[in-house]
């Protein structure tokens, strides 16, 4: 474990104990199999803390926009975070505990005329790119191959991955939009400066200041929180979605995503979503 200018080592043994290590992960790719597999079952892709913070009109930074931030409130509540900080994080711990990992900058719904709207890690092992995306939760690393499609192969989070136009393009399935989008890698580096900007260029506009967006992997099937449904990816490739009431939603948040009920009841309702400042759809009919 190498000292990080992000995270402590006392933080990183904290954060490695409560992933279920009792020791630092080898740096191969056995060793990021193992942590990214734990972190897709025990860190959860949401926006608890960001609708809090947005809806009592805090004007500091973002939650989680920085790692240590991030992990503290993983530790106390079991709160993640959305893509900057969530993928932020966990690049953080990766260079803590040695390996090749740098941030990454990409574009989900690909087939949009939409600039980059994504950050996700590379991790650089054995001669091999492999993605370990922090929002998409495919609980292995992806390999990115030049001239041949690559995948995790599984029934409710598998993806696949293939080269088109000089992008490597991912497709997975969001609980929004289980038929699937494509998540385009737009870049290869990025720093945490960078991270942060983008993320705050989020507090005005984002799908995931609204509405109530979960997703994390629990035994063979993905689970979560979307439009107001609790939806499951099961193990047999089906989608399975149910609308909630205010208090089976926070029962789902508690016993079956674990989250602390102290930062649940500090969530407010969803709203609905507007359109992004500046569409189409956000502008003002005319009538003549």
């Amino acid at each position: 474990m190498s000292a990080s200018p992000e995270l402590s080592p006392q933080l990183v043994e904290r954060v490695l104990g409560t992933l279920g290590f009792s020791y630092a992960p080898t740096t191969d790719l056995a060793g990021l199999r193992a942590l990214y597999g734990a972190w897709c079952r025990k860190v959860p892709f949401d926006n608890l803390r960001k609708r809090i913070h947005l809806h009592q009109g805090a004007t500091g930074p973002l939650p989680g926009a920085t790692a240590g931030d991030f992990f503290d409130a993983w530790l106390r509540y079991r709160t993640g975070g959305t893509c900057w900080p969530g993928n932020g994080a966990l690049c953080a711990l990766l260079v803590a505990l040695d390996f090749p990992a740098r941030r990454g900058i990409a574009t989900m719904r690909a087939d949009l005329d939409i600039p980059p709207n994504h950050g996700t890690v590379l991790v650089d092992l054995e001669g091999s790119l492999y993605v370990v995306d922090a929002s998409i939760l495919h609980s292995e690393p992806l390999a990115l191959k030049e001239r041949e499609a690559s995948a995790v192969d599984h029934p409710a989070w598998g993806v696949r991955c293939a080269k088109r136009q000089g992008y490597w393009c991912i497709r997975w399935r969001p609980l929004h939009a289980a038929v699937g989008i494509d998540c385009r890698i737009d870049r290869l580096t990025a720093t945490a400066d960078e991270f942060r900007e983008r993320y705050e260029h989020t507090r005005d506009w984002s799908p995931f200041n609204f509405e109530l967006n979960v997703r994390l992997l629990r035994g063979e099937s993905v689970i979560g929180l979307a439009l107001g449904q609790r939806v499951e990816l099961d193990a047999g490739g089906g989608i399975r979605q149910r609308n909630l009431s205010s208090d089976e939603r926070k029962r789902v948040l508690i016993d079956e995503l674990g989250f602390a009920e102290d930062i649940v009841d500090q969530l407010p309702p969803d709203t609905a979503t507007p359109p992004p400042p500046g569409s189409r759809a956000a502008q003002p009919a005319v009538t003549q």
